[in-house]
């Protein structure tokens, strides 16, 4: 009998302490002076832009630097023989100039063919490092300074500068990294904290989006597709001005 009084009474005083807690906590109005805040009002309306938007007339090429860096995440120059049109090296590969066939492509635009033709027609004025005698497909394309060759023979190339501001998302950009290798990349839409835009290329280990712009010596600058109301187009030719910032 004592016993089983002894567990009542243990049994009502902790039931006691969990009322007082839930009564402190829950019930009890605060102390004077203290004010509970209430939560914030948010107002109607879009959420916030979390990173940029790409120009529409570029969207397909800059989403595919987007997916090709997801996919391809090795380098390999090695010659390969491709169809034609539309040939490629396997997805998960390539080199610089690759990146810019794949974007290209995303855009309606094959440049391993429309290179070719342009190439049979006008093979006197490409460039002759590689003692071609005849435009090979498999490789043409494939070539940085090819493709300089044709974007200017295309009327594309804009000047050079230090000037962050002249680059546009989707411009196409040609470094010299010395002993007579060029190298090549795309103007993405991101840019870093102080404005410069980041670029997708291809350099050794995959294709990615990096702060490269002003990394090595600029020999070319093209805007292949331009905006319908865009107005920052310069004349054609390479004038370079200012020095690397």
């Amino acid at each position: 009998m004592f016993q089983r009084l002894v567990w009542l009474l243990l049994i009502l005083l902790i039931l006691f302490l969990i009322g007082n807690w839930a009564y402190r906590h829950f019930i009890q109005p605060p102390p004077p002076g203290i004010v509970i805040p209430t939560p914030p009002v948010i107002p109607p309306g879009p959420p916030p832009v979390l990173k940029p938007v790409p120009p529409k007339h570029v969207e397909k090429l800059l989403d595919s630097i987007q997916e090709q860096v997801k996919i391809t995440r090795a380098y390999d120059p090695s010659y390969v023989r491709l169809k034609y049109p539309g040939g490629d090296v396997p997805e998960t590969t390539g080199v610089c100039a690759d990146v810019i066939v794949r974007a290209f492509r995303s855009q309606g635009v094959d440049l391993q063919q429309a290179l070719h033709e342009d190439m049979k027609r006008n093979f006197s004025q490409y460039p002759k490092k590689w003692g071609m005698k005849a435009p090979d497909p498999n490789i043409d394309q494939r070539r940085v300074y090819n493709l300089m060759k044709f974007f200017e023979r295309k009327g594309k190339s804009l000047p050079v500068t230090y000037d962050a501001a002249d680059y546009l998302p989707g411009d196409v950009v040609a470094w010299d990294l010395g002993n007579g290798q060029g190298h090549i990349g795309i103007v993405t839409h991101y840019k870093t904290a102080d404005g410069r835009p980041l670029m997708g290329h291809n350099i050794a280990y995959g294709t990615n989006i990096e702060d490269a712009l002003f990394f090595w010596p600029i020999i070319g600058h093209y805007r292949y597709f331009n905006a319908s109301a865009d107005v920052n187009a310069a004349p054609r030719g390479h004038t370079t001005t200012g020095l690397p910032r």
